[in-house]
């Protein structure tokens, strides 16, 4: 069992990491902006490359529900699904009884509350599914960083420029608050480089998530408090 005195969530990365500084990456992201969190991070095996299609996709779901089951049985209080496609976020959250988090659903929620004309700058060229569905009519534009393939190619210093170039043509096309697609843009920290050069919000999916999270357990305990 974990500590009682923070909340704690088990954190599954999508994409295999051997170096535990970038496997952790993403839970001290979240353990920095949310102090009341404690992140347990783990990965899935033998996807170096991540999630980037719908075959890759499909490979993960099991991976991801295994990793998901075996949080729930070490005690933790919510699960997030680091991952923007949210991956297996509905089928875990039908098997398990502990908040479920994705984070493509997130940053579309937390987009929504930034403005009504949403640009989403995704790592390929597809918008993931999730985000396309909770956005809606207020997806005005999407772009994506040339010659980008997976997250891996984000580490690179021409990928880093091409995230930027991406960014200023969504602020070209009228966008109000920009979206990441991709929690790739989460691991190079690259939110608060994109708004200081557009000058408009840019949601961060990873930060969405521990936001979401952190909502969905104050309120389960809201509610045993008021069911006394």
């Amino acid at each position: 069992m974990y500590r009682m005195d923070k909340y704690t969530i088990g954190l599954i990365r999508v994409i295999t990491l051997e170096d535990k500084e970038i496997l952790n990456l993403h839970g001290r992201i979240i353990e920095s902006a949310f102090p009341e969190l404690k992140v347990v991070s783990r990965c899935i095996e033998d996807q170096p490359k991540g999630i980037y299609n719908e075959e890759t996709e499909r490979e993960a779901e099991p991976k991801i529900i295994r990793l998901a089951k075996e949080f729930e049985r070490e005690g933790v209080d919510a699960i997030i699904i680091s991952c923007a496609a949210d991956p297996a976020v509905e089928k875990v959250r039908k098997l398990l009884s502990i908040p479920v988090i994705g984070a493509g659903s997130s940053v579309s929620a937390l987009a929504l509350a930034y403005g009504r004309r949403v640009g989403v700058l995704n790592l390929t060229e597809e918008t993931p599914k999730v985000i396309r569905s909770i956005l809606g009519n207020n997806l005005i534009a999407e772009d994506h960083p040339s010659g980008v393939s997976n997250t891996l190619d984000l580490l690179t210093d021409w990928g880093r420029r091409e995230v930027i170039n991406a960014a200023k043509r969504l602020k070209e096309k009228g966008v109000e608050v920009i979206a990441l697609g991709c929690t790739g843009m989460s691991t190079i920290g690259i939110a608060p480089v994109l708004e200081e050069e557009v000058g408009i919000p840019v949601i961060d999916p990873v930060i969405a998530s521990g936001a979401v999270a952190l909502h969905a357990l104050k309120r389960r305990e809201v509610k045993r408090f008021e069911g006394r």
